[in-house]
Order: C-alpha cells, then sequence, then structure tokens
C-alpha cells in the first residue's frame, strides 16, 4: 500500500512517506489571474484533484492549499490598458478559474490565500532574509543573494555562472543581475505597500514561500505545479525558503503541458482554448476524461479528433452505468478498488493503466449483462463507481448528476447525438447503401442541421429551418 511519486527534486520515482503519519499536506502553485482559464490552467487543477482524492482513498487526511497570485506585472499592465482597477481584473479572472474548477468536478481546496492578503508575513520573510545575509535592499527593491545560497539551481539542475535571471522592468541596483526580486520598488500609478524599505508591491516567488510557511508550516509534503514553474519560480521558492530557516517540501510533482501544434499553450501565443467556450461545446465532464486521464507527466497534444475519441471513451463506460441502473436500481460504490486499478495508482498516479482497468470492469459487466447475469453486472458497477469515483468520473455522483455537466447550454448533449446519427450515416456509406445514408442527411437537414463533408469527416451546425 506505499504510494510512490516522481520527485523532480531526485529525477526519480521514490517511495512516498509522509512528515507525520497518516496525514499529508500539498501546495499547489494557482492561477495568475489577469485572463480567464484556458484547458492549459486547468489541467494542473485537475492532476492535482486526482492525486487529493487518491490519498483520500489511501486513508490519509489531506490538507490542500492551492493559491491565488492576484498581483504582478501583467495584471497591472491589463488594468492600464483596459482603465481597469487592478484588483477588479483580478477578482473577475479568480471567479472565473473557480467555476473552471468547479464545473470540471475538482473538490473544494483546504484554503486558497491570495498574495495580497499576506504581505505581512512576506514582510516578515524579506526581514529575516536581510538579517541573515541572503538578501538586500537596493532602490526600493529587495533582492535574493543566490550566491548566498549553495544549493541554488539543485531543481532545476543548472550551472549559476551561465544562468540567465529573468529580470522585469524597473529591477535596479542588483549587485548580481543573476540575483532575483522579492520586492519591486513601487512606480507612479502603482499598487504599493508600505514596508521598511520604501513602498512596494510583491514579487512573484516571495509569495508562494510567505503562503506554504503560513498554511503548511516549516516542512510539508509535496508541492505541484506545471514543468514551466521549476525554474525560475520554485527553484526562487525553495531559495528563499529554506535560507529563511524551512525544510519546505519533501516532494517536489509537476504535471506537463496541454499544446498545440508542438507549442505550450498560452495566451501570449494566441493559441489558448478558454474551458468557458470548452463546455458550451463538450460535456464538461468528457473535458475531465480529456485532460485526467493521461499521465499527469504526459503532454496533450490537442485536437478535436483526440477529444471525441474520449467523448466516444467515456460513452462506453457511461453506457454501462446506465443499463445495469435501468435493470437493478441504485449500485453503491464498492468499498474497495480492484487491486490492479490501486497498484496503478500507487505507481506515480498511473492513471492511464488505471484507467484500462475501468474498461475491462466494464467489458466484463456488460458480458454479465448479455448473459442476463445481474449479480454479476452490479458487482462490476459497484467496482467501476469506485475506480471513477477517485478520477472524479462518476456519472452518478451528486455533482453531475445534480445538472454541473450541463455546461452553459446542451450544445454538448447536441452534438453526441449528431454524431452517433452521422456514424450510421458513415456506416451506410461503407456499405454503398447512398440511399440510406442521404435519408439520414436529409432528415438532419430538416431538423435545422447543416452537414459539410471534410476530409478530416462530417462537420454539422446549425441551419436556417
Amino acid at each position: 500500500m506505499t504510494i510512490r511519486l516522481y520527485d523532480t527534486s531526485a529525477r526519480q520515482i521514490r517511495d512516498f512517506t509522509p512528515l507525520r503519519p497518516g496525514c499529508v499536506s500539498i501546495y499547489l502553485c494557482g492561477a495568475t489571474v489577469q485572463a480567464a482559464p484556458h484547458i492549459g490552467h486547468i489541467r494542473s487543477g485537475l492532476n492535482f484533484d486526482i492525486m487529493r482524492r487518491w490519498f483520500a482513498h489511501r486513508g490519509y487526511d489531506v490538507t490542500f492549499i492551492r493559491n491565488v497570485t492576484d498581483i504582478d506585472d501583467k495584471i497591472i499592465a491589463k488594468s492600464a490598458e483596459q482603465k481597469r482597477p487592478w484588483w477588479a481584473i483580478g477578482y473577475e479572472n479568480e471567479r472565473a478559474f473557480n467555476h473552471a474548477y468547479d464545473i470540471l468536478g475538482c473538490l473544494p481546496v483546504t484554503y486558497e490565500p491570495r498574495a495580497t492578503g499576506h504581505v505581512p508575513e512576506m514582510i516578515e520573510m524579506m526581514r529575516e532574509l536581510i538579517d541573515r545575509g541572503h538578501a538586500y535592499a537596493a532602490e526600493g527593491n529587495v533582492y535574493f543573494d543566490v550566491r548566498s545560497f549553495p544549493e541554488y539551481l539543485k531543481l532545476s539542475n543548472q550551472d549559476l555562472d551561465g544562468l540567465r535571471q529573468p529580470s522585469g522592468e524597473g529591477e535596479t541596483g542588483k549587485r548580481d543581475p543573476r540575483d532575483f526580486a522579492m520586492w519591486k520598488a513601487a512606480k507612479p500609478g502603482e499598487p504599493s505597500w508600505e514596508t521598511p524599505w520604501g513602498r512596494g508591491r510583491p514579487g512573484w516567488h516571495l509569495e508562494c514561500s510567505a503562503m506554504a510557511h503560513k498554511y503548511l508550516g516549516r516542512a510539508f509534503d509535496i508541492h505541484g505545479g506545471g514543468v514551466d514553474l521549476i525554474f525560475p519560480h520554485h527553484e526562487n521558492e525553495i531559495a528563499q525558503a529554506k535560507a529563511f530557516g524551512d525544510d519546505f517540501a519533501a516532494y517536489w510533482a509537476h504535471n506537463a503541458w496541454v499544446t498545440m501544434s508542438g507549442e505550450k499553450m498560452s495566451k501570449s501565443l494566441g493559441n489558448s482554448v478558454l474551458v468557458s467556450e470548452m463546455v458550451k461545446r463538450w460535456r464538461p465532464i468528457v473535458l475531465r476524461y480529456y485532460l485526467g486521464t493521461p499521465h499527469y507527466r504526459s503532454m496533450i497534444e490537442y485536437s478535436e479528433e483526440a477529444l471525441r475519441e474520449a467523448e466516444s471513451a467515456f460513452a462506453r463506460i457511461e453506457g454501462f452505468v446506465q443499463r445495469v441502473v435501468e435493470k437493478a436500481g441504485t449500485v453503491e460504490p464498492a468499498a474497495e478498488v480492484p487491486p490492479a486499478f490501486a497498484e496503478a495508482m500507487d505507481d506515480d498516479l498511473g492513471v492511464p493503466q488505471a484507467l484500462a482497468v475501468v474498461h475491462t470492469t466494464v467489458r466484463q459487466g456488460n458480458s454479465a449483462l448479455t448473459a442476463d447475469d445481474k449479480e454479476a453486472a452490479v458487482a462490476r458497477l459497484a467496482e467501476v463507481r469506485a475506480m471513477l469515483g477517485v478520477l472524479g468520473l462518476d456519472p452518478l455522483d451528486e455533482h453531475w448528476a445534480g445538472g454541473a455537466d450541463r455546461g452553459e447550454d446542451l450544445h454538448g448533449v447536441v452534438d453526441s447525438l449528431v454524431r452517433l446519427v452521422l456514424e450510421q450515416r458513415q456506416a451506410a456509406r461503407t456499405r454503398k447503401d447512398y440511399a440510406t445514408a442521404d435519408a439520414i442527411r436529409d432528415q438532419l437537414q430538416q431538423s435545422g442541421l447543416v452537414i459539410e463533408d471534410t476530409p478530416s469527416g462530417p462537420r454539422w451546425e446549425l441551419g436556417q429551418r
């Protein structure tokens, strides 16, 4: 029953040993709320929601912190561009993120602290670091002296002499260009807070070190985030926290990106796919299946075809669930998941292998239904519900059954039904029954749908009736 996780800092899979028996503490770098979330942002929340669910299933008491970065250069720039208060932009997008987490079935976190609510903790940390000789004030800024911390860059495995530290505008007075800003001097018109070193605002990295210390103490179990945060963000968090005297995180877990045409999905590339738009086209439970079932350390290349495959795969699971319920009524989840599922999840959250167990159990259940073996079908459904519950994909869970899976409209439901009919039309064309294929097309058109045959398959849209 030992859970094993890939630890980025060790560059290997390690047995998980909690700092406190029976308890797990997780800190996840959450949203920087300068814009609404795309599916690349939300993947991280889904991956760590599954981690949290698996620890809970294994009997651990989980404390899960996911922060909100509600002040940074991009939020301030957008405030000036839109002539809106920075806090209004941040709060609007924070709500959009929370709506996305909720509609895709993520459990509520234990605490969700905002950066701007923890300036006193940041000042305390900076004061201690300056006293210890790890930081210094210069021209209203406060910098961390990277050469004062010998373990710097251990996480990202880089060489300090060849380092190019990202720097922002106004970061003046550095002793070494590789030093990073913990506090940025105030500029005219920008939000600022009073400190012993003058008015200013937090640097990105300091926020998480201070909040992790406040909510999880000097040592906690797991620090998570996307692979793009390893450097500079997580590297700089470690330097601040350990130089302050904290042991900080015992394990580091990083999820991979969602990509488009081989590039990381990001707002700056203009290739983002907003969650608010995706749930109008796809059922949220299908979107969760698509984003949550690949291994968390594997890249996901976004495509409509892959989403359709996820939709079809989940439909096979959902169809089995519905057929057993129709035949036997309500079936409660089993107390334990099948051993093969547990083995896969214990091995670095091997969701793809665990999902294979789900599909095998569904096939066994369908065979039992065909043989009119009600008892076996019910037993398989109980196992399936237990496994799907761990993945947040149980269609009978009140979150989905209560209507949260409807999305913003019924487009996803209509799309599923239309695709089913189009598959029947394609089957007719394959067997050269063109009369039936044309009849199906005509019936769809009479219903107000326009069907277009393309090289990648048929496409539909609403037309004029």
